[in-house]
């Protein structure tokens, strides 16, 4: 097959190639982010270089030595003027690198793309309007540490909430007695009933209800079962055979002939 021959270059801007997609690089190896100035590692020296152009792209002339200024030759690069073109999606391939760069960086230096800020939490309810079990001792702390803590609770005068702090204490006050005697009356109660469960007639009756004679003999009996009886955990209704004597029979000698198979040979002397 002849070779093809290459076609005439009319400009010295492009090189003999054929254009160079990205879809054939590494994702790494190109940066064509809107904004910021296009690059590209050139295939040949493998070195960062600019895309120039606007319409049609190339890559900007260079030399393959980075130590021209220090003496040695400069030679130009077969990559100069390499055609480029984009056929990629742009959008997705710069998702794709924010992505690899969001997991290559530390955990401690990764911040969340959108910032979830706490709620700012409600102020306590005063201690006038809480709902809780009201006892003299604790309607009296409640009643002093705001009064304590209040500038407009000067001697007999209250505010609002030093107000309704006095009421519930005067109240719980005068309830103390009745609250006492109540008290008393249940712990009496108790007590009643523990001398009641524990008289000897009512342990006496327990032990008769849960034990005796009766329950010994269940226990210790020891009877032997009749062959063929059912016993009381089955239901009546369980089949004791096989519906189908035959095929039972047939059934087991295939499941004999297979582990006869299945068992290993032992050698004979």
């Amino acid at each position: 097959m002849p070779r093809k021959r290459p076609g005439r270059v009319r400009t010295k801007h492009t090189n003999r190639r054929a254009p160079l997609l990205l879809s054939t690089m590494a994702p790494e190896d190109f940066n064509v982010r809107p904004g910021e100035t296009k690059s590209i590692a050139c295939p040949d020296c493998r070195t960062w270089r600019r895309i120039m152009g606007d319409t049609v792209l190339k890559i900007r002339e260079h030399c393959i030595s980075d130590k021209v200024a220090e003496g040695e030759k400069h030679t130009l690069c077969p990559g100069t003027d390499q055609v480029v073109v984009i056929d990629i999606d742009v959008q997705r391939w710069q998702a794709r690198q924010n992505r690899l760069l969001r997991d290559a960086m530390p955990q401690d230096n990764r911040r969340a793309a959108q910032q979830f800020y706490k709620p700012i939490p409600a102020p306590a309810a005063p201690v006038s309007r809480i709902n809780a079990e009201i006892t003299l001792e604790t309607a009296r702390q409640s009643y002093l540490a705001h009064r304590k803590g209040c500038t407009r609770c000067v001697k007999g005068q209250h505010c609002t909430d030093g107000g309704i702090l006095a009421r519930r204490y005067v109240l719980a006050l005068n309830q103390e007695p009745a609250r006492r005697e109540a008290l008393e009356e249940q712990e009496r109660q108790q007590r009643r009933t523990v001398r009641k469960q524990t008289t000897p007639a009512v342990r006496k009756a327990q032990w008769a209800k849960h034990g005796g004679e009766a329950v010994e003999t269940a226990n210790n009996r020891c009877a032997e079962r009749i062959a063929g009886s059912l016993s009381e955990f089955r239901a009546p209704q369980l089949p004791l055979a096989p519906q189908n004597p035959a095929a039972h029979d047939r059934r087991q000698a295939e499941l004999g002939k297979q582990y006869a198979r299945k068992a290993p040979v032992t050698a004979t002397a």
